[in-house]
C-alpha cells in the first residue's frame, strides 16, 4: 500500500510535508489518559524537573535548602511551566483556527492544522492534571500579560503567529528533553514530558515551514515589524514560565528567592544554550533584527 506521504506529481512541498506529518501523527501519537500513571500517589522523594533547570540552582539559597525543599521547589516550578504552557497553547489554538478559517478542508495542511489543535487540547488537559498531581495551585501570568495575550491571539497572523509559536515550543522542548531522561524526576512527569516532546516535534516542523513560507517575498519593513512583534511575545512567554509564587508555595522565603533567582547566571546560561538553534533559525529568516535582539537579551535567550 502506498503511503500518503510519498511525493506525487504536481504536489507542492508544503502539501508533501503536511501529509508526512499526518502519517507521523497516525503512527506515533499518545493518549495521556492511558499512558500517564495518574493513580499512583505522588512520591515526594522525586523532583518535578531536573534540578539544574531550577531558577535557584547554583545560588547560595539553593545550597542552603534541604534536599526536600529543593524537590518541593522543582515540583512547583514544573507545575508553573505547565500552567504557562496551557496558557500559550490556548493562544496557539486560536491563532491556527483563525489562520485556517474557511480554507480548503481537503488540503492536507488544513487537516494537519486540526490535528495539531487536537494534540494541543490533549496536552493542555495533560499539563493541568500533572500540575494538580504535583500539588500546585493554578499559576497564571500577570494580568497585564494575560491581556496582552488576548490581543495577540486575536491579531497575530502569518510569520508573527508561527514564529511566536515556534519560540514557545522550542524553549519548552529543550527543557523537557532533559527532564524526561532524568531519573530524579517523578515518573509520571517524565512520561508527560516524553509525550509532549514526541508530538511537539511535528508541531515545530510545521511552525518552521509556515514561517519560511509566509516570509517569501517579504520586504525589509515587514521583517523588522514582525521580528519585533515575535521578540516581544517571546519575552513575555519566557518571563512568565516560572510564577513568583512558586517560592512561597514551596515553603521558601519568597523575597530572598526572587532576588537570587533574578541574578542567577546559571539559569540564564541554561536558557541561552537551549535557544542557540532557535536564534539561528530566526536569523536565517531575517527576524533577528536589532530591536528584537534587545528583547531576546532581556529574556536571556541570547
Amino acid at each position: 500500500m502506498t503511503s500518503i506521504s510519498e511525493r506525487e506529481p504536481g504536489v507542492s512541498d508544503r502539501e508533501t510535508m503536511a501529509r508526512r506529518l499526518l502519517d507521523s501523527a497516525e503512527q506515533l501519537s499518545y493518549d495521556p489518559v492511558k499512558e500517564v500513571d495518574w493513580e499512583t500517589p505522588l512520591d515526594t522523594d522525586h523532583h518535578g524537573a531536573s534540578p539544574e533547570w531550577s531558577t535557584l540552582y547554583g545560588t547560595s539559597y539553593w545550597a542552603d535548602l534541604t534536599p526536600g525543599q529543593q524537590r518541593a521547589l522543582t515540583r512547583q516550578e514544573a507545575a508553573s511551566v505547565a500552567s504557562t504552557g496551557i496558557w500559550f497553547e490556548m493562544i496557539l489554538q486560536q491563532m491556527i483556527l483563525r489562520d485556517f478559517y474557511a480554507k480548503d478542508p481537503t488540503d492536507p495542511a488544513f487537516q494537519w492544522a486540526l490535528t495539531e489543535i487536537a494534540d494541543e487540547c490533549r496536552h493542555s488537559i495533560m499539563f493541568a492534571r500533572g500540575a494538580a498531581k504535583l500539588g500546585a495551585p493554578a499559576y497564571r501570568p500577570r494580568r497585564f500579560v494575560v491581556e496582552l495575550g488576548r490581543v495577540f491571539k486575536a491579531t497575530a497572523t502569518g510569520e508573527a503567529a508561527y514564529a511566536a509559536i515556534l519560540v514557545a515550543e522550542e524553549v519548552l522542548d529543550v527543557m523537557q528533553r532533559d527532564w524526561m531522561r532524568d531519573e530524579r524526576v517523578a515518573p509520571f512527569v517524565r512520561t508527560i514530558n516524553n509525550i509532549h516532546v514526541v508530538e511537539e516535534s511535528r508541531h515545530m516542523k510545521f511552525a518552521r515551514e509556515e514561517t519560511r513560507e509566509r516570509l517569501e517575498g517579504a520586504g525589509w519593513l515587514r521583517r523588522q515589524v514582525n521580528g519585533l512583534v515575535v521578540a516581544i511575545a517571546s519575552y513575555f512567554i519566557v518571563s512568565s514560565m516560572v510564577n513568583h509564587r512558586v517560592y512561597e508555595n514551596a515553603g521558601l522565603d519568597g523575597k530572598r528567592a526572587r532576588r537570587e533567582a533574578k541574578a542567577n547566571q546559571h539559569h540564564k546560561s541554561m536558557l541561552r544554550s537551549s535557544c542557540a538553534g532557535l536564534m539561528e533559525f530566526l536569523h536565517s529568516a531575517g527576524l533577528l533584527t536589532k530591536p528584537a535582539l534587545w528583547f531576546y537579551k532581556r529574556a536571556n535567550l541570547i
